[in-house]
């Protein structure tokens, strides 16, 4: 995704703004989803249904509880994801300049690895508690500052990072992957860098690709992150398998519409954003 001239610091920030805008664009999304991989009984049987119920009950700004923490976790993520990728990328290209499916995948997994545990998941943690506090019919937290120092006491900021860091590891692995190589076929076709609205294309594809690959991680991330995990789940594994036992199979990509919504366009944007962002700060040099 970089050229030789490109400054590590240029990953960085173009990541932070990348994230930042599609972090505030696609949040209703992220919320639906977290509400419905926490409901144990069926009261939201549809990403629809649990959108309506929300803005009818809790009105716009419902849809945009807990927002902060996952704003500023997604800049600081998304930036420390592209930084993390481009480096290593750039480390495992062989002497002619190549970067093979493999090596894509594995310099992927490990910028989601970097990413889920110095950045999702405390922001994560915060943001699944805000959200199922919001579900309860009385609420425990006055805002995001009031979960923190209450997270912060019980010692759950980390509470859940295994499955977060499997889970990032797994989705930039199959992201950045998918994106390079349908980016490289691009270029190799036309003999020229790839346009914005063709970033944004790409990087729909990749996020499509991400979701159904990585699901049942998400679903067992979120569990774990809840209100109640602590009660309720030995480990991960007693947690997938408590999922499955529940519901099913099929319970394992709970949430799997409104986060298609989310990764397809976040997909779209932080990839397009990022690319134009990189032409500017090159542009500067």
């Amino acid at each position: 995704m970089t050229s030789k001239k490109d400054a590590p610091a240029h990953s960085l920030l173009a990541g932070v703004v990348a994230g930042a805008v599609e972090g505030a664009a696609t949040y209703p999304t992220e919320l639906v989803k977290t509400k419905m991989q926490l409901q144990t009984t069926h009261k939201h049987t549809s990403a629809l249904g649990c959108f309506r119920h929300t803005l009818q009950t809790q009105g716009p700004q419902g849809l945009y509880r807990g927002l902060t923490p996952m704003l500023i976790g997604n800049a600081l993520k998304a930036g420390v994801r592209f930084l993390t990728y481009d480096t290593i990328k750039e480390q495992l290209r062989d002497p002619q300049g190549r970067l093979t499916m493999p090596r894509m995948m594995c310099a992927g997994m490990c910028a989601g690895i970097v990413e889920g545990g110095l950045v999702v998941a405390p922001t994560e943690a915060l943001k699944t508690r805000l959200i199922h506090d919001h579900c309860m019919p009385k609420q425990r937290y006055s805002g995001a500052m009031d979960c923190l120092r209450e997270v912060l006491r019980q010692g759950g900021l980390y509470r859940g990072v295994g499955p977060v860091m499997a889970r990032q590891g797994a989705n930039s692995c199959v992201r950045f992957a998918a994106y390079d190589s349908l980016k490289q076929a691009v270029v190799g076709a036309t003999g020229k860098q790839v346009t914005g609205m063709q970033a944004f294309a790409l990087g729909m594809c990749a996020g499509i690709i991400t979701v159904y690959a990585t699901m049942p991680l998400d679903v067992v991330k979120t569990r774990m992150q809840s209100l109640s995990a602590a009660g309720a789940y030995r480990s991960s594994v007693h947690c997938a398998v408590s999922v499955v036992r529940q519901g099913g199979i099929r319970a394992l990509w709970s949430g799997a519409t409104p986060r298609l919504a989310r990764l397809m366009f976040s997909g779209a944007i932080v990839f397009a954003v990022y690319e134009q962002t990189m032409k500017l700060l090159r542009g500067k040099q």
